[in-house]
């Protein structure tokens, strides 16, 4: 059995060898010819998985080690009977904790309390329930957004329009897809409060970095549209900017390649099921207090260095991602 793998998943090598040859390499430069004869691809949200890459290969499974999977040809693959996994929640509390750092940054740099802020949250999966969840606890006031949910459970969200009217930050935490892509735009921007804040950690292609550019709202930016190039004068305008490493937790890292070894193992029948890298604790979720978050949160993810160095050299941005200092999860 054959598996390319993109290089960048952690605590990968050596774990497969005994039953595989596996072939590293960057993820962009995973190609046809690469693919062609192997069995299954490890891969992240650089390797686009399409017919271009995929025909006339023998591939019979994708496993992603993102929550995503834009960056895959899903119905061309189902197609063609090439199943696709993802890990999907694998780096919630990372993002989590990347929220926390950055309300924290706006509260003291802003000067309010949570207390006297609406949070609107776009999308409330795996990352959107945690943040509702931690915000309410540090007494935001919360409105939520999540039309298929909504669809589904009738469980009180409000329209997009709506909760974008009242809030004073919005949080985006969605998927990309047809639903998605510029579902923050012109129009989305003219209803909100001139003194808002943009929050993105999604996928950069959710918010329309043109029109937040002419809406003037500040924004605070892990992911933007045509990764990596970023435009230099949005770059300029964040209140914070980081190199899409909101999820780029130790545990997060560890929880997505041990899903997709886990995958792995289950299609081909491999001793594998249940494997957990050695090299990482998993995290202990707990309740943290606004106060402690605020004291703590700088020690355990410095979001504020983060960005300078974005801003200094934002032409680093893929070398910034894949030598990214995996962070700890402490609640």
């Amino acid at each position: 059995m054959k598996i390319i793998a993109d290089s960048a998943i952690p605590f990968l090598q050596g774990v497969l060898e005994p039953w595989a040859e596996v072939r590293y390499l960057p993820g962009s430069e995973i190609a046809p010819e690469e693919v062609r004869d192997a069995d299954a691809l490890l891969i992240r949200t650089r390797t686009r998985c399409d017919e271009r890459l995929l025909g006339g290969s023998r591939v019979r499974l994708i496993a992603t080690a993102t929550i995503g999977f834009d960056h895959i040809d899903t119905a061309w693959c189902a197609a063609h009977g090439i199943r696709v996994c993802t890990a999907a929640g694998c780096n919630a509390r990372g993002v989590l904790q990347w929220a926390g750092a950055v309300l924290a940054h706006l509260a003291r740099t802003q000067g309010w309390q949570p207390a006297g802020r609406t949070l609107g949250v776009v999308g409330v999966g795996h990352v959107g329930s945690l943040v509702k969840e931690y915000a309410e606890t540090w007494g935001f006031r919360v409105l939520c957004c999540d039309p298929p949910r909504e669809a589904r459970e009738h469980c009180g969200f409000l329209p997009l329009e709506e909760v974008a009217r009242q809030a004073d930050i919005l949080t985006f935490h969605t998927p990309l897809d047809d639903t998605t892509r510029r579902m923050a735009g012109d129009a989305l921007f003219a209803r909100m409060k001139p003194g808002a804040v943009i929050l993105n950690s999604s996928r950069g292609e959710v918010v329309d970095g043109a029109a937040l550019l002419r809406s003037g709202l500040a924004c605070v930016l892990d992911v933007w549209e045509h990764e990596p190039a970023i435009d230099r004068r949005l770059l300029a305008r964040t209140l914070l900017a980081t190199p899409h490493i909101a999820g780029y937790s130790e545990q997060g890292k560890a929880n997505a390649t041990a899903m997709s070894v886990d995958t792995l193992a289950r299609f081909f029948g491999l001793p594998l099921a249940g494997w957990y890298p050695p090299q990482a604790a998993p995290s202990t979720p707990r309740p943290i207090s606004w106060q402690e978050l605020c004291t703590t949160i700088g020690g355990a993810f410095d979001i504020e260095a983060q960005s300078r160095s974005l801003k200094a050299r934002p032409e680093d941005f893929e070398p910034m991602r894949d030598h990214y200092r995996y962070r700890r999860e402490y609640f």
